[in-house]
């Protein structure tokens, strides 16, 4: 395992000429997976406009738009890491308004947002086609190990210390949930594109050494 150190703006490059790359004929779902400390959110929106020059319309969607309603994500309490861990995201809304819409046979016409939760009422927004070759990008945590289809897999790894020291405190009940993932799902020993986010500033590319 090599680690590469790379600045913010030349990891967005990177990746989204790897994307770029991809089968121009499919609708590619890429995963960018991570606590929100690590910015996962940010670093799907900083892809969409150099794909878009390198010629792929490209789709972000956040998974904390397509939570449960509070009645169901909330039931165990406001702070509770283990529901937060196994039932926040609606899973099958996600899969059914945007990950198969955009997959293998699917019709392009994705959702980009399913509930409101600050509102606890569905989003309203109407549905966008995304166009054969476009690039979907969904973000947001505890993404992996599940039943989600992605077709490319990006994952933000922090520390458990920087991931404590940079968690806002309103959220810090969430650490015991992303332990308990980086226990049970280790995303960070399969994803296709692993990088380290201790220091925003300073990410670095975690590389596998090259096959014999």
């Amino acid at each position: 395992m090599r680690i590469r150190p790379i600045s913010p703006q030349r990891l967005v490059a990177e990746l989204a000429e790897r994307l770029a790359g991809t089968d121009p004929a499919g609708r590619p779902r890429v995963a960018v997976d991570g606590a929100p400390a690590a910015g996962p959110d940010e670093l799907a929106a900083a892809l969409v406009d150099p794909l878009r020059a390198l010629g792929r319309p490209a789709l972000h969607v956040r998974a904390a738009d397509f939570l449960r309603p509070a009645s169901l994500r909330l039931e165990h309490g406001r702070n509770n890491p283990d529901a937060y861990y196994e039932s926040w995201v609606d899973e099958p809304g996600l899969r059914r308004e945007v990950l198969d819409p955009a997959g293998p046979g699917g019709t392009g016409r994705v959702l980009p947002s399913l509930w409101d939760a600050r509102a606890d009422r569905a989003s309203r927004v109407p549905y966008v086609e995304l166009p054969p070759g476009g690039v979907l990008l969904v973000s947001g945590a505890l993404l992996l190990g599940g039943s989600l289809p992605f077709d490319l897999t990006v994952h933000l790894v922090l520390s458990p210390a920087a991931l404590a020291r940079r968690t806002d405190a309103a959220l810090r009940w969430t650490l015991p949930a992303f332990a308990r993932y980086a226990d049970e799902v280790a995303p960070a020993s399969f994803a296709d594109v692993v990088v380290r986010a201790d220091d925003p500033r300073h990410p670095a590319l975690v590389e596998s050494p090259p096959p014999y």
